[in-house]
């Protein structure tokens, strides 16, 4: 199977494969275009999969254009726009997410629960260009044209990937020097290129710095691949995408690189509430970075079955209906017959990859896994009021163990010193048991930690040295 691509706004497909999303930005402007972050929607079941593409550009939309290996000449009915809602629904509603708790006082018996969500938001935005006729024998074709919402598109057939390149600039396109090398596979395979741009009529009509309308994509194929590889050539250090699938079956997984969970569940001090988005970068970064960074981590799966009525605990935004099902893809819903399987099971992905930790596309699978997850962080407000009595005392002996393991969650989580944090902080007094004071504990802990393990590896080493010596000897 021939090797994809992908990075923002731009869709692959390779022969019998998914190529689905980013191939590569082509800019007409002397300034370089950086990927940083993604976001694409999967739908699969059989063969059939639809891919829904969206990216994080900003800029003037007669500016920019991408380019995408497609597996076949793709017909007008398998390309269509859709809103940029329905990403920032998925985003917000599957979204790592904090809970917040309050204690009980013990000694009034007096109880008041709630929870509240904050959100991690990602930006996302598009991208486009401008391309004309071939003006000689380059070996390139325009195989087919249409004009789609905002878009002109192009189906491309190239012979050789010097000849596409001397096209797009000829055209009026800039594109990475790197490109070349990573066009010539798909060139060899016979694959077509995917070439959008914003419509010279439409390009007036929109705001600078606006969305563009994401890009769907339907089509038929035995392998499910979301390439990256083309992205790669233009992006700048490493780059996040986001993945949502929807499926009947349950989760989906990357079959080439290693699937982990997201740390989730833990409980954190008070005080990150107030910066979750830091907290949760780092917990990513740091988790990425543990796991040797070729990894897809799983932030959120759940079942969205219209008719099943929960679908996150809590939710951090509105959950998907119908409407927002059928629109990203889900093509099953739109069946009539009340008797069809209508189940739907919703995954979020998290991958960062880069050229050293990624040198495959990603390959991925439909598994019979529903078990329901989500990134989920838990900060609980001490009881307040009157602590004297018997149970209010143990209460507060508690409640200091129970911040000093919070402060000690923070820093295995995000790899960060809780210093990083309390410096921006105001100073916290609740019953006199402030997390600042507890840090010379923890420090200590931590201290100790350090020393022991090396000490006990230190001790199994001459026990085992040891017993080896006294065997050799006949002593045992």
């Amino acid at each position: 199977m021939k090797k994809q691509i992908l990075r923002i706004v731009c869709l692959l497909f390779i022969s019998p494969m998914l190529f689905s999303f980013c191939g590569i930005y082509v800019s007409k402007s002397d300034g370089t275009l950086k990927n940083k972050a993604s976001q694409v929607i999967l739908v699969r079941d059989g063969e059939q999969t639809v891919v829904t593409m969206y990216n994080d550009f900003k800029g003037n939309p007669k500016d920019f254009a991408m380019v995408v290996p497609v597996p076949v000449l793709l017909q007008r009915k398998d390309i269509r726009v859709v809103s940029p809602a329905i990403f920032q629904k998925l985003n917000a509603y599957s979204s790592p997410r904090l809970v917040e708790y309050y204690d009980e006082n013990p000694c009034y018996g007096k109880w008041e629960d709630k929870e509240s969500v904050n959100e991690k938001s990602i930006m996302v935005t598009s991208a486009n260009s401008n391309p004309v006729a071939k003006k000689k024998n380059l070996g390139v074709t325009v195989e087919a044209q249409y004009l789609v919402g905002e878009y002109d598109i192009l189906i491309l057939s190239a012979k050789e990937s010097s000849g596409l390149k001397t096209w797009l600039l000829e055209n009026g396109y800039k594109i990475p020097s790197k490109a070349e090398e990573v066009l010539e596979p798909y060139i060899k395979s016979n694959l077509k290129f995917f070439v959008a741009k914003v419509n010279a009529k439409q390009a007036g009509k929109i705001q600078k710095g606006s969305f563009l309308s994401p890009l769907q994509i339907s089509f038929s194929s035995p392998k499910f691949i979301l390439p990256i590889r083309l992205g790669m050539a233009n992006g700048d250090g490493d780059q996040d995408l986001i993945i949502y699938s929807f499926t009947r079956q349950g989760r989906i997984e990357s079959v080439n690189y290693r699937n982990v969970e997201i740390p989730s569940g833990n409980n954190i001090p008070l005080f990150v509430k107030d910066n979750f988005d830091r907290f949760y970068g780092e917990t990513f970064a740091h988790k990425w970075e543990q796991e040797g960074k070729n990894i897809a981590l799983l932030e959120y799966a759940w079942d969205v079955t219209p008719v099943n009525p929960v679908k996150c605990d809590p939710c951090v935004g509105n959950p998907p209906v119908d409407q927002d099902i059928v629109q990203a893809g889900v093509w099953w819903l739109n069946n009539s017959n009340p008797q069809s399987n209508q189940h739907t099971f919703f995954t979020r992905l998290h991958v960062r990859y880069n050229r050293n930790s990624f040198p495959q596309d990603l390959q991925f699978q439909v598994t019979p896994n529903q078990t329901s997850f989500q990134a989920r962080y838990v900060v609980t407000h001490p009881a307040e009021g009157d602590l004297t009595c018997d149970e209010g005392k143990v209460y507060l002996r508690e409640l200091k163990g129970k911040r000093r393991k919070e402060l000690r969650n923070l820093v295995s989580l995000t790899g960060s010193t809780v210093e990083d944090y309390l410096s921006n902080t105001e100073p916290d007094s609740d019953n006199d048991i402030a997390y600042q004071t507890l840090l010379p504990e923890v420090e200590q802990e931590k201290e100790s930690e350090r020393t022991i393990f090396p000490g006990l590896a230190l001790m199994a080493v001459v026990l085992v040295t040891g017993a080896g010596l006294m065997r050799w000897k006949g002593l045992i």
